[in-house]
């Protein structure tokens, strides 16, 4: 049964809590993982988490994550929008990817609104919070049944 979720939070999100709360929601990092270990539970899915403030410590953990998970929810934070180092190693994978973002980006800055990962993942998903992060868990696992 292929059911492993690797769940990676880029730049920042070590100090997601002290983050700007109307745009973040207010929760810590571990929050938020408790979060959505409750979601991938009620989805028998296994979720495990990957965080990182540096670009090349992403990229070498995207290059070993065929082995540790069939799928993956990727919030890359600010590199989201500029990093072609991340996008190319998240395409090296080959797992199927969903893009996440607590805020809404469509509404932010103009370059926020760019993403490089578009293309490559399933679908992006952003401004719904938290609960974000469980309609990434149900497409992967309508993907993962397949």
């Amino acid at each position: 049964m292929r059911n492993r979720v690797e769940v990676l939070h880029g730049v920042n999100f070590d100090v997601l809590g002290r983050r700007d709360p109307k745009l973040y929601g207010g929760m810590s990092l571990p929050e938020l993982e408790v979060q959505i270990k409750r979601y991938a539970h009620e989805l028998d899915l296994g979720v495990t988490f990957f965080q990182s403030n540096f670009e090349g410590e992403f990229v070498e953990y995207l290059h070993r994550l065929p082995e540790l998970a069939d799928a993956a929810i990727i919030n890359a934070g600010a590199w989201t929008h500029y990093s072609y180092a991340i996008r190319d190693a998240l395409e090296i994978t080959g797992v199927p990817a969903v893009e996440v973002h607590l805020s809404d980006i469509a509404s932010r800055e103009k370059w926020r609104q760019q993403s490089v990962f578009e293309g490559l993942v399933l679908a992006r998903i952003s401004g719904k919070g938290p609960k974000g992060y469980r309609e990434a868990l149900e497409l992967l696992k309508g993907e993962l049944d397949k």
